[in-house]
């Protein structure tokens, strides 16, 4: 059993948010350790142990509950008549049911099949390239989307991905379900126990996302919902669930509905072997991606070196790769407080290659300018040595037009890098996909791990921008310093307002006042880790953090 599994290890958490044991010196790594790090945290998605506390995603409950799901997709696929199969999320969950659900309708448009995919993602398309975190916490939000969605519609079989069970715009769309039977058959996909849903009550709502889990667990036992909540393991970087938590989402998705295509289209019986083999074939491709690690630890030293030198990393992909290119650069901003242009990614085709429901949305700005040619022009000539470019691209692309592009590149600058895919088989493109997303998680988290983002393994470049980040930021503080809560704000405060003594006006001024000003800083929980923890000043702290990123060896730097 491993450590995180014991129910004394910190036990106010679910499983999702726990730190995990395995990286706990993450932010002191080199990159090739880093990287092996990551290879044995991802590594326990597979576990096999039938002691483990958690349900595993081999446990007879959960390929159960696949194939029971994998069923009603190859009815559906079958009847499409008034049918939909609808995939949603906030953040990373929603980015995937894009990316999923584009799939499979390309597939069966090939077929020459009516398509039967739909995606929903809080905050619209705009999310699919930035963070918008204020629709998450929507429940009614989450359920006039799928209304209109579903519009006319007989039959729907929801989907709706919450790695921690907690999202508010997805619980109020399987709330709506379940007051629907006639219409909705629901299923939620999450990587806690149903005990560790959210039970915060949600504004404006008579329900908990927790009230909901239990109420789908009763209809569960009648097939008429269905949970399927594998236990992961904490993550890598404490919390951040773009990394396990997406891999698992993506494969299980993935798992079930290949099945059922299968089974539709092939008359392939699903069986429970079948899903047992499908899953030791996305094991397989970990354990490949991660053979690579000399490879990968060297994309992590070039991309966290130009971080470092306040440089740019930039993704240029093709087809699907493309857009998990675009995912993990969206995921950095909210996920390290990095700066827009940091890591950026660009796909060929731009929105025509992305094929999502609003089509070109680069009107809105730079940020969702994602086309190659905008990279060649706006971006190239502002790049140099110090920056780091990555192509991402398989044998089956257009090489001539990626040999170009490479050409381009190398005029400008030499740091060009390549993640290329050639191996065939029946479901080479979904282990193409997984295996660059296991290699651009590890780049982007490493990269800001080496730039000093991460402190242990937890994120620490917290925005102070709003209440619920203050409160975070406060709780951040005080967890990894270990002092009172009042001394970590008091220290959080003098971070903000850059001094060492807080004058009566400071401590009187309104929250908002405080918010104001924390939006104008950077590095305020660093800054304010590194005074607390070293019994520094601010300006101190500050020099110590520009001559030294990484806050524990800032601190050590300061001791000696």
């Amino acid at each position: 059993m491993h450590e995180w599994e014991s129910l004394d290890y910190e036990p106010s958490l679910p499983v999702s948010e726990k730190s995990n044991p395995l990286t706990q010196d993450i932010d002191r790594a080199s990159p090739s350790c880093l990287v092996r790090m990551l290879q044995n945290c991802d590594a326990e998605m597979f576990r096999k142990e039938t002691t483990s506390t958690y349900q595993t995603l081999f446990c007879d409950e959960v390929v159960k509950s696949m194939l029971e799901v994998a069923k009603i997709v190859e009815l559906i696929l079958k009847e499409p008549k008034d049918s939909l199969i609808v995939l949603s999320g906030c953040g990373t969950s929603g980015r995937l049911a894009f990316l999923v659900v584009s799939g499979f309708n390309k597939a069966l448009k090939e077929m020459n099949h009516s398509e039967v995919y739909a995606y929903i993602i809080a905050g619209g398309d705009k999310a699919l390239l930035s963070s918008q975190e204020a629709p998450e916490d929507d429940p009614h939000l989450g359920m006039s989307c799928l209304m209109k969605v579903c519009k006319g519609k007989k039959r729907v079989l929801f989907i709706g991905i919450s790695c921690g069970l907690s999202a508010p715009f997805v619980a109020g769309q399987l709330e709506f379900c379940l007051r629907h039977p006639e219409v909705f058959t629901p299923v939620l996909v999450g990587f806690n126990p149903a005990h560790q849903a959210r039970n915060e009550p949600i504004p404006n709502c008579t329900f908990t996302f927790l009230s909901v889990v239990q109420r789908m667990q009763v209809l569960a036992k009648s097939r008429r919902a269905f949970l399927i909540n594998p236990s992961v393991g904490p993550e890598a970087i404490s919390g951040s669930s773009r990394m396990k938590g997406g891999s698992a989402t993506k494969m299980l998705l993935e798992v079930f509905l290949c099945a059922a295509h299968a089974a539709a289209f092939s008359h392939i019986t699903t069986t429970h072997q079948a899903i047992i083999k499908h899953l030791k074939a996305y094991e397989k491709t970990v354990e490949v991606t991660y053979a690579h690690n000399t490879a990968i630890a060297g994309l992590v030293a070039a991309a966290g070196k130009s971080l470092l030198s306040k440089k740019r990393v930039c993704y240029l992909g093709w087809g699907s790769l493309a857009v998990l290119g675009l995912i993990d650069a969206s995921e950095c901003e909210p996920t390290f407080g990095a700066a827009f242009g940091d890591i950026q990614a660009f796909i060929s085709g731009g929105y025509r290659a992305l094929n999502n429901k609003d089509g070109s949305i680069s009107f809105l700005g730079p940020q969702f300018c994602i086309a190659h040619e905008e990279f060649l022009l706006h971006v190239l000539p502002t790049l140099d040595d110090q920056d780091t470019v990555i192509l991402i691209y398989t044998h089956t692309d257009n090489i001539s037009e990626v040999m170009n592009v490479a050409h381009r590149v190398r005029e400008k600058m030499s740091n060009l890098h390549a993640i290329y895919h050639q191996t065939d088989g029946y479901y080479a493109d979904v282990q193409w996909e997984l295996s660059t997303k296991l290699v651009l998680n590890a780049v982007s988290t490493g990269a800001h791990i080496l730039k000093g983002k991460v402190f242990h393994n937890h994120m620490i470049d917290v925005q102070v921008t709003n209440s619920k980040l203050y409160r975070r930021a406060t709780h951040l503080i005080q967890k990894l310093s270990g002092h009172p809560a009042a001394k970590c704000e008091e220290a959080l405060l003098k971070a903000i307002y850059q001094v060492d003594h807080l004058t009566e006006d400071i401590t009187s001024y309104p929250v908002a006042t405080h918010f104001a000003t924390g939006k104008e800083r950077t590095k305020v929980v660093p800054l304010t880790l590194v005074s607390l923890l070293s019994g520094c000043s601010v300006e101190d702290a500050r020099s110590f953090l520009d001559l030294q990123p990484i806050i524990r060896k800032a601190v050590e730097a300061y001791v000696q």
